[in-house]
This record gives structure tokens, C-alpha cells and sequence, in this order.
């Protein structure tokens, strides 16, 4: 048998008495999908009382859709909720949905800045804050925290039960302040995965896989209370500070937001 020489570059077919080259068959497939251009549609995003005209993508899902948002309404993603013809969940795309040209789709949700704005510091309370940081005072002990505390136990806090944890209960956690010193409401809807944080003026529905950390102190002079700051931010200004939480209810609540042993 005489040798042959086989070429890794060059395909050969012989059948009888022809050279048939064989050609790399290329996965057209992938190229086609790529290059066939998706079909967007214009429709009208309702937010706020804000009309705004948004072209997207029929075939994007409703979670694309949040992340386009969310520099255009500062509004995070993950605190959007779409509604069209009910709430839509974020594996729907607008062709499933039924959004056509011209339709109002509309947006739920606060801004982070919205949330927080009852609790911003002031460049002095940064300050103090900082110096007290540093130091490792107690937050109870900061003065800072003790512009609120300062005030007394609130009259209509819910007693505070030391050396005890209890489940959460079935109705919100009320008679606390935050950083301005007026009264906040937590309630957890666990079916939801949300934290609403309530007071007189607004309630806040925050997803709870948003929340960064929990840390909460108890109060030097008063420990069957404690003094928790939620992590809505990746700053200390995005602190939520809440003042006089019962301490019975601390274990229960930073389960119920970052789930068992991922809090600090």
C-alpha cells in the first residue's frame, strides 16, 4: 500500500475518479439570529405623573425592561414594579404582555433618595459620626444617635423584653422613631419578600433582597431596646436608621431580611 500524505488544512474526498473538497460548513444559524434586527415598538411609560416615551424591544422582558428604567427614572430595578393590565412578572416580554404601539405602561416604586431622605445627615452629623466611628463608641452613646434618644422611650412603643427572642409578630412593629424623629412602622410581607417601612407620610415597600446589611446596637441606658440601621445603600449615608426596636424582635428581623447567619 503506498503511502498517503493527509493535509490537516485540506478536506479530500475520493470517490472513484473524483476530488470532491470538502468545505467548513459554518454555523449560519448563530450569524442569522444575530444579524436579523429585533423589533421595537414605542410605547408610553406612566411614572410619578411623568409621561415618558420609551422605544424597546418587543421581545424584552419586563426585568430588561426595569434595567433600561433605572437610570431614566432613578428608580433601582430591583424596586420597580411594572403594571399592564396587572402586575407583570420579569420573565414576560412586551409581546406576551400585549403592549402594543402607543400603550401606557406604568411604573411603581421609590427612588432610594426618597427613602433615605428622612434620615440624611448633616456634614456635622458625618462628622460626628466619623469621630465616633473611630473611636468604637456605642451608637447609643454617639451624639448623633443621641439627638433621638435624648427624647425618651416613645409612649406608644411596644415593650422591649430583654434577654428574650421572640418570632415575628403577626401585626407591624410600631412606636419607633427614625433619624428625624418621627414615627416608624416596619412590616414584614414575607409572602412579597418586602420590608415596608411606614410613617405619616408614606410607606416604603422595600424588596428585601435589596437590602445590603443589618446592624443593630442595643441602647446602653435601656437595652431591652436597640437601635438597627437597614442597608438600603453602599454607604453610610444609606443607613436607615430606626430607634427604639424591642430587642426580642432583633434575631427574627435580620432573619427575615438576609436570611439565617448572613447578618453582622
Amino acid at each position: 500500500m503506498s503511502n498517503e500524505n493527509v493535509s490537516e488544512k485540506t478536506n479530500v474526498l475520493r470517490t472513484g475518479h473524483e476530488n470532491v473538497s470538502v468545505q467548513p460548513i459554518e454555523d449560519t444559524a448563530a450569524t442569522t439570529s444575530q444579524d436579523i434586527p429585533q423589533e421595537k415598538i414605542d410605547f408610553k411609560v406612566i411614572y410619578n405623573k411623568q409621561k415618558i416615551n420609551i422605544n424597546f424591544a418587543l421581545d424584552g422582558t419586563v426585568a430588561e425592561l426595569k434595567a433600561h428604567l433605572q437610570n431614566i427614572i432613578s428608580v433601582p430595578q430591583v424596586m420597580q414594579k411594572v403594571m399592564f393590565k396587572g402586575l407583570a412578572k420579569d420573565d414576560q416580554t412586551l409581546r406576551n404582555l400585549g403592549v402594543t404601539k402607543g400603550a401606557k405602561v406604568m411604573i411603581v416604586g421609590s427612588k432610594l433618595d426618597d427613602v433615605l431622605a428622612v434620615s440624611i445627615p448633616s456634614k456635622q452629623d458625618l462628622a460626628d459620626e466619623a469621630s465616633s466611628t473611630a473611636s468604637k463608641e456605642p451608637l447609643s452613646q454617639q451624639k448623633i444617635h443621641r439627638k433621638v434618644l435624648d427624647k425618651g422611650i416613645p409612649d406608644d412603643v411596644m415593650p422591649g423584653i430583654l434577654d428574650s427572642k421572640e418570632p415575628l409578630p403577626e401585626f407591624p412593629i410600631s412606636g419607633m422613631l427614625n433619624k428625624s424623629g418621627g414615627k416608624v412602622r416596619l412590616t414584614f410581607k414575607l409572602e412579597q419578600d418586602q420590608l415596608w417601612i411606614g410613617t405619616k407620610e408614606r410607606t416604603d415597600k422595600i424588596p428585601m433582597n435589596s437590602i445590603k446589611g443589618v446592624h443593630s446596637e442595643p441602647i446602653h441606658d435601656h437595652p431591652e431596646y436597640h437601635i438597627m440601621g437597614i442597608q438600603l445603600g453602599t454607604t453610610e449615608a444609606s443607613r436607615y436608621w430606626i430607634y427604639w426596636v424591642p430587642a426580642q424582635y432583633i434575631s427574627a428581623i435580620k432573619d427575615a431580611i438576609l436570611g439565617k447567619w448572613c447578618y453582622f
